[in-house]
């Protein structure tokens, strides 16, 4: 038997999983209880990835000496990925190639609006190293980063993959459970818009914000004279004009965003919380650095110490250090609604996942709290600190492997497992390399568009889908070791919240969620539920039982 298999049977052996549980201790009318067994949902929303780069050559890893080796088990099903003809003879001025396990952080690519679909060139797949080459600022030379250059001074980055060999425990879990190859960005774009479409499964609907990455005739957020972002004494404009968001920019409501007038955006129109609100089914999001210090700041910084302990470097010491909070990256932020301006704790364990004046939003350490209490939500979204959230520049596969293994670990050792799914899912791609042309299911056709159509189909700057990113659901009702080739997006993730618990209601009548596919084919609600699978968070193999 496969050391996997083996290390697989063993960890069922020793982890006594629940039987599923209807419902979860609540107040009043709020209550966990979906239509699928799934009472439970857990959503991962990692940083800049696409499909390829993750998964490109799944099963197959390079296995060399002094990484941790991967070797699928038989039956392992193919995925659309690198063939032979792409690796070698690639239209585009490099082919792929594999970036190794020390070779890590690669350089921010940079993967806008414009220039992902300029990569694509209307099909020929052929223009990624044209397209993403790294720009100034503090995301792209961090020290000791992987940038590659040719000798003609072409940047290439955005052609390299990992495999197994890195992104070990991501292959380990798509053997026990499932995977998609064909889930999609919603549109093209950067990462708030793919937080957006998470929640609100639209980004139409802006009140107001900066033309850099807002489409439309709308008026700044604020007028810059001082006034900190998040007062509570901030309102949006009540203009009757609303714009789309297509890149990053920080919300409104939010007093860790960035004090200039040009960065903030605040949206307009419901969102899945308050769906969820509505329909008393608890909810929250989970931010790593959302807490502030003693002054009010979001303060707390890493290194990227995978990297470093591969230098020989104390990560204590590093002097090269990112910022745990990110604003742009928090999507309830942008909703006044939603938002929790001062970042204010919940009141008590027994109110996460409620209303209070944490208004459903977190700091990331409240969710293991909440999981070790049996407090935990119904619908749980999770953010790691940038320096494990997956990000070029300020992240690496080695140290979001931590913190997905860790988390995954102490789900799957709590007394919610049986009732339990989690999704892992990317915001963008970050401008790597993927082969597949997306189809195009949203039309826009404005100066930013590349032969996208028309916007006949709603408001502008909407082109997509955009690039294929990877999605992994971990769960004891997943298909076994199962790729789904089901058409799906981004939104497919509020479409299923919105199945299990709200029967099936939509945003709004124009909201991505009303075309979105549905991810139930990852799913088999009727055999016995899978095992768990336990993994070592350094290396992403199974781990080794006392």
């Amino acid at each position: 038997m496969h050391r996997g298999a083996a290390a697989a049977v063993l960890l069922a052996a020793a982890i006594a999983l629940p039987a599923p549980r209807s419902r979860q201790a609540s107040a009043g009318k709020e209550t966990s209880a979906g239509v699928t067994p799934v009472q439970h949902l857990v959503v991962i929303f990692q940083e800049n990835e696409s499909f390829d780069h993750y998964f490109g050559t799944y099963p197959l890893a390079a296995n060399p000496p002094g990484e941790p080796a991967f070797n699928a088990v038989p039956g392992t099903p193919a995925v659309n990925g690198l063939g032979p003809a792409l690796l070698i003879q690639n239209a585009n001025l490099h082919a792929p190639f594999r970036v190794g396990r020390l070779d890590q952080p690669s350089c921010f690519e940079n993967g806008g609006y414009v220039a992902e679909q300029q990569a694509y060139d209307r099909g020929l797949v052929d223009k990624f190293v044209e397209q993403f080459k790294y720009t100034s600022g503090p995301l792209v030379r961090t020290p000791r980063a992987f940038c590659p250059e040719d000798a003609g001074g072409n940047r290439y980055g955005a052609m390299g993959y990992v495999d197994g060999n890195s992104v070990t425990g991501l292959w380990n879990y798509t053997q026990q459970f499932a995977m998609s190859d064909n889930f999609y960005g919603t549109t093209f774009g950067p990462s708030t818009p793919g937080a957006i479409h998470l929640v609100a499964a639209d980004t139409a609907g802006v009140l107001c914000g900066p033309s850099t990455t807002v489409y439309g005739n709308v008026p700044a957020c604020w007028p810059g004279d001082g006034t900190p972002a998040g007062s509570a004494t901030i309102s949006a404009p009540s203009s009757s004009e609303r714009g789309t968001l297509y890149g990053d920019s920080d919300p409104l409501w939010d007093i860790c965003s960035k004090q200039d007038a040009s960065t903030l955006t605040a949206m307009a129109g419901p969102n899945i919380g308050n769906l969820l609100n509505a329909a008393g089914v608890t909810w929250g999001w989970f931010q790593g650095g959302f807490a502030v210090d003693a002054d009010g700041r979001c303060a707390s910084a890493h290194a990227v110490e995978a990297l470093d302990r591969a230098a020989g470097i104390d990560p204590a010491s590093d002097t090269a250090r990112t910022q745990d909070y990110d604003a742009h990256h928090e999507a309830f932020q942008y909703f006044a609604s939603t938002a929790n301006p001062q970042h204010l704790p919940p009141l008590s364990m027994a109110m996460v996942g409620r209303t209070d004046q944490a208004n459903h939003q977190y700091d990331l350490s409240e969710f293991g709290r909440a999981l070790e209490s049996g407090t935990l939500p119904a619908v749980s979204f999770l953010k790691a600190a940038q320096y494990q959230d997956g990000h070029a520049g300020h992240s690496d596969p080695l140290d979001e492997q931590q913190f997905l293994v860790q988390t995954l670990n102490e789900i799957q050792s709590s007394p919610i497992w049986g009732s339990t799914a989690v999704f892992i899912a990317w915001d963008d791609s970050n401008g790597y390399y993927d082969h597949v042309m997306p189809p195009l299911v949203n039309r826009s056709n404005t100066p930013l568009d590349d032969s996208c159509g028309d916007s006949s189909n709603g408001p502008p700057i909407r082109c997509g889908y955009g690039p294929r990113l990877p999605l992994i659901v971990v769960s004891p009702f997943a298909k076994r070791n199962y790729v789904s080739h089901t058409l799906t997006d981004q939104v497919s993730i509020a479409r299923f919240i919105e199945d299990n618990w709200l029967g099936g209601r939509r945003l709004t009548d124009v909201s991505f969620d009303n075309i979105a596919g549905s991810l139930v084919d990852l799913f088999d609600f009727s055999s016995p539920a899978a095992p768990g699978l336990i993994l070592d968070p350094v290396s992403g193999e199974p781990a080794t039982l006392p």
